[in-house]
């Protein structure tokens, strides 16, 4: 046995005694009530959507082709991100193959040695990856910190400095204070890099944003990241804002340049879901409250988007109401260390506009058996 084949087995010994051991399951649609996938509007099988895609394949093929640089840039890339720029209220947009690519770019491009990056406690593994491997000095403040962030960012030597949050936090589902943190970084003279993956959708009468909802659309020191796969029901990643900081990305950002741009099924399945929240704003105000319904039946304040998280005593107990759930057919996630951010257990349960009445009713007396049993 190599020294690698003796590592891997010990580590996987240790998982599995740490109740982390993850394995991959497909998932046929329509066998479980789903309260676990992050199609908050239930686009993805939207017939609309997917006749989107596939006149973009009929169109463009399969594949982009080529890095965006090369030959990979489509008419339906430039006309997606003009889109989305529109629905936003920003200058400008660039799509990417994922929205992992675009934070992961966004810190890359923009970050150096002359650089303070000031990143909420809570951010997503992109932003945090982005960080490791940025030339910038990193800090990081406590979970909506507004006072650690503006004492680190006044005590910088740093010429430049970015602050990473999310809009609405994809572990416990609350909002990051957005208008006390533009303040902040516009006294300071710092770009506040916004991940709205979990706000597209969702928050605002038009599902614009957190952002454009506090009237912070097209601020100077707000750049907005997404992904189109969430409420968009597609995949794919865009950076909203300035063009300037749209040419620099092109230019300098890696994962951009020598990655194959976004296949046109995707942009084009992205484009025809955008068009549909347009027409059907009913989905917005309806995955709201189902995200109201799912949280009372789970005893829990409401979330501020469509992302309900419920602590558990631990990842065992975690995992167990997930599949007690499960065999009642109804399909919930849970995030367990080393994913959660302060080292605590959660059951994690999204939101869908699709769910009817009887399917709440019915998935709330599921999950108030399952939970009943829970130390809390």
């Amino acid at each position: 046995m190599s020294s690698y084949d003796t590592w891997l087995a010990a580590q996987a010994d240790a998982r599995a005694a740490a109740g982390l051991t993850r394995r991959l399951t497909p998932v046929t649609p329509g066998t479980f009530m789903d309260l676990a996938g992050n199609d908050y509007l239930g686009l993805a099988r939207h017939e609309d959507v997917i006749a989107g895609a596939i006149r973009a394949v009929q169109t463009w093929g399969a594949g982009a082709g080529a890095s965006r640089l090369v030959t990979g840039t489509l008419p339906i890339h430039h006309e997606l991100e003009h889109a989305l720029a529109a629905w936003t209220g920003t200058e400008s947009g660039l799509l990417f193959s994922t929205g992992y690519h675009a934070n992961l770019s966004v810190l890359g491009a923009l970050a150096d040695e002359d650089t303070l990056v000031v990143s909420d406690a809570h951010v997503h593994a992109s932003l945090i990856d982005g960080c490791r491997l940025a030339r910038a000095h990193v800090e990081v403040a406590p979970h909506n910190d507004v006072a650690t962030v503006e004492r680190l960012l006044a005590q910088r030597t740093h010429t430049r400095a970015l602050v990473l949050v999310e809009s609405i936090y994809s572990v416990l589902g609350d909002a990051a204070p957005l208008a006390d943190l533009v303040a902040i970084c516009q006294r300071a003279d710092a770009l506040l890099v916004v991940d709205e993956a979990h706000a597209l959708g969702v928050i605002g009468t038009t599902g614009s944003g957190l952002v454009h909802h506090l009237g912070l659309d097209g601020h100077p020191h707000v750049l907005i990241t997404a992904t189109l796969s969430k409420s968009l029901g597609a995949q794919g990643g865009v950076v909203l804002g300035a063009s300037t900081i749209r040419e620099h990305l092109v230019n300098r950002a890696r994962p951009f340049i020598y990655d194959t741009g976004l296949a046109p099924g995707a942009a084009g399945a992205a484009a025809a879901a955008l068009e549909v929240i347009h027409r059907e704003p009913g989905r917005i105000r309806r995955v709201n409250d189902v995200a109201a319904r799912l949280a009372d039946a789970c005893g829990v304040t409401p979330p501020d988007g469509a992302v309900l998280a419920v602590p558990m005593p631990s990842p065992q107990a975690a995992v167990a109401a997930v599949e007690q759930a499960a065999a009642a057919g109804v399909r919930i996630g849970c995030f367990r260390p080393p994913s959660t951010p302060d080292g605590i257990s959660r059951l994690r349960l999204t939101a869908h506009a699709t769910l009817t009445d009887e399917q709440l009713a019915d998935a709330a007396d599921i999950l108030r058996a399952i939970l009943v049993e829970v130390p809390r």
